[in-house]
């Protein structure tokens, strides 16, 4: 049935098949159940080739092609992915990677602050606020979307053997990277948001409505907190190398 509305992204169809499926074109293909789910740089490449990570397809895209590592560590495979950036293209990869196989799926990348938080810091998001378009395509509306339990809890209890400092959070998914405005700066800060990026509300959603279980950290970099002067820092980048050996120690640690 068809949930109609006078605004189409509130509209949803929650029983009807899709047109085409996810794995329409890799039906043979069979991946490992956990999946780390990167935004980050090169360092993921030059991780897969120093740990002898094997190629097990090529999702071919307009734009690029999208390398799925699989790494073979004793009796476990894991999936190693590299994300395209926004909501709409990293849902239609991991749509991809949970028909594919993968079950237990961690998320890992940069987020803006909106609050007065140091660069490089390290956050659990328990809440996702769904400021995009692609999460309601996968479950009918509803302001927020709470976060699996069990991928956080594996999270903070890697974080807490590392003795490395974290905080959960409340974050805002946007599609509009340019239309993060002063006031709705302001405004999310107040319904408690204190970092914004542009995946984690669709990549739940997509995760949930295909019956796998989805986490996500983030480190800090750059910072809309002082709404009068946008301060780039460094984006993060020196979080990639250790965000990425983080992820992968999660879904080691995930049983």
């Amino acid at each position: 049935m068809i949930i109609k509305s006078e605004i189409p992204i509130l509209e949803y169809d929650d029983s009807s098949m899709e047109v085409i499926a996810p794995n329409h074109d890799m039906e043979d293909l069979q991946l490992p159940e956990k999946c780390l789910f990167a935004f980050l740089g090169d360092v993921i490449h030059e991780y897969a080739k120093e740990n002898n990570a094997d190629v097990a397809e090529e999702l071919i895209t307009v734009s690029h092609n999208i390398k799925i590592y699989v790494l073979h560590e004793g009796n476990e495979d894991l999936c190693l992915v590299q994300s395209p950036i926004g909501a709409a293209a990293a849902a239609q990869v991991l749509d991809a990677l949970v028909s594919c196989g993968c079950k237990k799926v961690i998320a890992v990348g940069s987020c803006g602050v909106l609050a007065d938080i140091p660069e490089n810091a390290f956050l659990v998001p328990t809440k996702a606020l769904r400021a995009e378009g692609t999460s309601y395509h996968y479950l009918p509306a509803t302001r927020f979307i709470e976060l699996d339990e069990e991928p956080v809890k594996v999270i903070e209890s890697c974080f807490k053997k590392h003795e490395l400092p974290f905080v959960t959070c409340t974050t805002w998914t946007t599609d509009g990277f340019f239309r993060e405005t002063k006031d709705m700066v302001k405004y999310r800060l107040e319904e408690g948001c204190s970092v914004v990026e542009m995946e984690c509300s669709a990549l739940a959603a997509c995760a949930r409505k295909r019956g796998a279980s989805f986490g996500q950290f983030l480190f800090t970099a750059d910072s809309l907190a002082n709404v009068h002067d946008y301060d780039t820092r460094d984006f993060g980048t020196g979080s990639h190398e250790k965000a990425l050996l983080l992820g992968m120690d999660v879904l080691r640690d995930w049983n």
